[in-house]
Formats: structure tokens, sequence, C-alpha cells
């Protein structure tokens, strides 16, 4: 057997049952929509629902409803039957996935999920099934046949319903204004949280990790206020500490050539006048625009008035993981 080809056949399978479904979505998708908008919008939850391979795409469907700002929880109809039918109140929307319609577990389930007045939203491939015929609102899920050989075991019909899953979470993100700031907010842990939550406040140098000089300072003053701060240049400011200029571990190795002894002279004399500075509450992702446009390794961070008050080190971001 040619494992690869045989693998792109079954591929191709669950292809045709996501076109065939795909296709077969309407007005009923969109009524699914309201009544789970609906429920949100009052404060209310989706509870997910389904037994075997269905309850496991329920627990994925359900993980990227809450990840993306709509509130879902996953009951199992077993467990609900000795307590955790306490997950309901009132006003909740049920989201029941079941590709056959007919899971004794989940049909006796039912009646006891609408003496909470929720409403029920079936996911399956029969829409003329005891589950369908128990619901409020069906969207169908129907493929022509299972990628398994044998067209038993659940392949395409899962595939199916998690496709319908992933395309109710987008279509209720985009309904309920959903924005990246929302998403970063909920994942303040992943690369797009730090992206968009972390300011250049929370990653710059403060204190004595800033190494500055004032004005009029010596070149040997200012290397050791670098080596002191372990940095690799050194904030020129004025008496108001305001910034005037930088010096870096660049500019002494060019400078050490000249006439004249460079630990003597004043620092003015060699620092880069009115250098590139940053506000205190851009995003930290941005620095790394100014950092490859600038081609330098420290930005300075002023306040409204131009006073130093950090700095950041391009040797800093790995560790914040802000590439």
């Amino acid at each position: 057997m040619e494992y690869a080809k045989r693998a792109q056949e079954i591929i191709d399978i669950e292809l045709e049952g996501l076109k065939k479904v795909r296709n077969g979505l309407g007005r009923e998708f969109g009524r699914a929509v309201d009544v789970m908008l609906e429920t949100l919008n009052r404060g209310g939850k989706i509870v997910v629902t389904g037994l075997g391979k269905s309850l496991h795409v329920g627990q994925k469907i359900a993980a990227t409803l809450t990840s993306t700002g709509s509130p879902a929880v996953v009951l199992h109809p077993a467990e609900a039957m000795h307590g955790d039918m306490g997950i309901l109140n009132t006003g909740d929307v049920v989201l029941a996935l079941s590709y056959t319609g007919a899971s004794d577990e989940l049909l006796n389930m039912i009646p006891m999920i609408k003496q909470y007045d929720v409403k029920v939203v079936a996911l399956t491939g029969d829409t003329d099934s005891p589950l369908a015929r128990s619901s409020d609102e069906v969207i169908p899920v129907t493929v022509d046949r299972e990628a398994c050989p044998l067209n038993i075991s659940p392949t395409s019909s899962t595939t199916a319903m998690m496709a319908v899953g992933d395309a109710l979470a987008m279509v209720l993100l985009e309904a309920r204004g959903f924005s990246r700031d929302d998403y970063a907010k909920l994942h303040p842990g992943g690369a797009i949280g730090r992206a968009l939550l972390l300011r250049v406040r929370d990653i710059m140098r403060t204190g004595h990790r800033i190494a500055h000089v004032r004005a009029g300072s010596r070149v040997e003053d200012a290397v050791l206020a670098m080596t002191e701060a372990r940095s690799g240049s050194v904030v020129v400011v004025d008496e108001d500490h305001s910034v005037v200029g930088i010096f870096t571990d660049g500019d002494l190795r060019r400078h050490l050539t000249d006439e004249g002894k460079l630990l003597d002279r004043q620092v003015d004399d060699v620092m880069t006048p009115s250098p590139v500075t940053l506000s205190q509450d851009l995003l930290a992702v941005d620095v790394l625009a100014h950092f490859r446009e600038h081609n330098i390794d420290d930005l300075i961070i002023v306040d409204g008035n131009q006073r130093l008050v950090g700095m950041v080190d391009i040797q800093d971001l790995p560790k914040f993981k802000i590439f």
C-alpha cells in the first residue's frame, strides 16, 4: 500500500464532506447564531454536550468559543444526571452534538434540560432525528460517507462538526465586536497577548540600570557609568534630566584613534546629539520596528517633557519573548 496516497484519498473524502456541509448551511445557521447572541448578550453561556467522539469535538468547540469571547462549558450527559446539571442556568443555550441524533444518554438528558428554560441547538447529521425534533434550532452536518474504509468510525462527520463549531465561534466573534485587545486580555500568556498588552514601561530598564551622565562630563565618567550599569551606551542629560545625546561603546571604539586623550575629553564632543527617543506608553512590540529602522541596540525612553525615564536594550527582548 502507498500510505501517502491512501492518506490523500482519506483527506479528499473529508474535504468532500466539508464542502457538502458548507453548501448546506443556510437560514437555520443564522437562527442558531441569533439564539446564541441573545443568550450571550443577556449574560448567559453556551453549554456544549455530546457523547463519545462528539463530546471530544464539543470540548474543542467550547474551548474555541470561550477563548474568543463567547463563554462556554462542557456538560457530559452521564454526569449531568448525577449532579452536573447544576452547570445550567435559566437563559443558557445548549449546543448538542450527535451525528445520528439518536444517542440514548443525550436524549434522556434533553427533558431535564428543558426544565431550565434553555434553548437547544442541535448539530446533527439527521435533521429528522429524535434530537433534531427535540431541539429549538438544528444545524445540519450531513456527510455522504465517513473516511473510514468501513464507513463506521466517525471521521468525516467529526471533521464537519469541528468546522461548523469553528464557524459558529468566528461568526459570534465578529457579531459581538470581539477585538484584538479583547483577545489579548484572554490570552495574557501567549505571544499575541504579550504583543498587545506589554508596554515599553513594562520592559524598559530603570533606576541604576540606566547609564547616564550630565552634559560636560568627561568620556571617562561616561565609560564608568556604562560599566557600572552593564550597558552598551550612556545617555547624556542636561540639568533638567532632559536627553541631549547618547554615547555608545561603538562611539568609544571609533574615537580611540583620535588625537589627544579621549578619556579626558568632554562627552559632548563625541556623543550623538538628538538621539532616537520613545514614549513609555508605546506598545513593547513596536520597539522592534525602531531597532530595525535605525539599526541601533539601545532606545532611550522619555516622558512627555523629554526627560529620561528608561532605556530598552535589544538584548532584553528575548526574555520577554518579544520577537
